[in-house]
């Protein structure tokens, strides 16, 4: 009996009969569509082309996939393309944002009631202080750490270190004073101020938050020269907290300078004081990078001028320099912005 699934007059001639090699092939739909060469639809063989066939334009290894999924796949290669492309060619953030804060600076220009005195014997320019004043790092008076109510002694004796540091690099340190230098206080500064920092040295402004001299002690080397490196100071500390979270370390110091003229290796000399009422803040991420926090600071300094720019450098007057002492305020006259003081110096009476 003849196989069920020829057909009646049974194999074509030549055929293989149940042997046909291709019988297990199946022109499926995919198969079709994955074709490199479709023959042309009916309305295109007549619209008159001279091709009977076309080239199907394939995709590589993905020729197979469905249309979608090729979609699909397009849409995210662009999309990782785009965040590597906008994460190689962004700008730099900080390595840690700022931390709600950032420095308030409040300068006060001492205007002397007369003519600048040179000092009668430059060579020991201090001996005039009153007793109380030290040299240098001495005269900071930094206290042993003790416990607050949320911070170990070893905490708050870590981060008087650090204020120590700080006010040796930004007031003390020649190269700061007179040589503009100030990578070593920056240093000591928590990255979320750092861009502050840098943007106060590049740029400053007395607008309350970019001056330099808020950061620094610093006097035009172009103008100004020290008689001597040494520094008389004096001043006091003290420690607390804002909250069981942050450490609060408030210092204030009078800083006392030996100046004359630069270039004039033997001209007179006069002091210069300044006085700064800083305030540090620090979290446990602070002390644990031995940085810290500068919220405030309020500086006043003499003799200098009333009105006189120092935003960017403090402005001694010499030897033999005068102006007028600070006048009455107008508190309905509103060119001058209010925080914009002047004082009358006077002389430095106790430490």
């Amino acid at each position: 009996m003849g196989d069920p699934r020829e057909p009646p007059e049974g194999a074509p001639d030549g055929g293989s009969g149940s042997d046909d090699e291709f019988r297990s092939v199946v022109f499926d739909e995919s198969f079709v569509r994955a074709a490199r060469i479709q023959e042309l639809s009916a309305r295109e063989r007549l619209a008159g082309t001279d091709r009977a066939i076309r080239t199907r334009i394939g995709l590589g290894p993905f020729g197979t996939l469905p249309r979608q999924a090729v979609a699909l796949l397009l849409v995210v290669l662009l999309a990782f393309a785009a965040a590597v492309y906008f994460g190689v060619s962004a700008p730099h953030r900080q390595a840690s944002p700022p931390f709600g804060h950032q420095l308030t600076t409040g300068l006060v220009a001492l205007g002397p009631a007369a003519p600048v005195a040179a000092v009668p014997d430059p060579a020991h320019p201090f001996a005039a202080l009153p007793a109380g004043y030290a040299e240098g790092a001495a005269g900071l008076a930094l206290p042993a750490g003790s416990a607050t109510a949320h911070f170990t002694r070893t905490e708050v004796g870590r981060a008087l270190s650090v204020v120590h540091r700080y006010l040796v690099a930004s007031a003390l340190a020649p190269a700061t004073l007179v040589r503009s230098g100030s990578a070593e206080a920056r240093a000591l500064l928590t990255p979320g101020e750092q861009g502050q920092y840098d943007e106060s040295i590049r740029h400053p402004l007395d607008d309350r938050h970019h001056a330099a001299t808020g950061w620094l002690v610093r006097f035009d080397p172009g103008q100004v020269a020290l008689a001597t490196d040494t520094v008389q100071a004096a001043g006091t500390v003290r420690i607390g907290e804002a909250g069981g979270d942050t450490l609060v370390i408030d210092t204030d110091h009078t800083f006392v300078y030996a100046v004359r003229a630069a270039g004039t290796a033997e001209g007179p000399v006069s002091l210069y004081t300044v006085r700064r009422d800083l305030r540090f803040e620090f979290d446990r991420l602070d002390l644990g990078s031995d940085r810290l926090r500068l919220v405030d600071a309020v500086v006043q300094a003499g003799p200098t001028a009333c009105g006189a720019p120092m935003g960017g450098y403090l402005q001694p007057l010499l030897a033999g320099g005068g102006a007028a002492a600070a006048g009455a305020v107008d508190p309905g006259d509103r060119s001058r912005p209010a925080w914009q003081l002047c004082g009358v110096l006077g002389p430095i009476t106790r430490p």
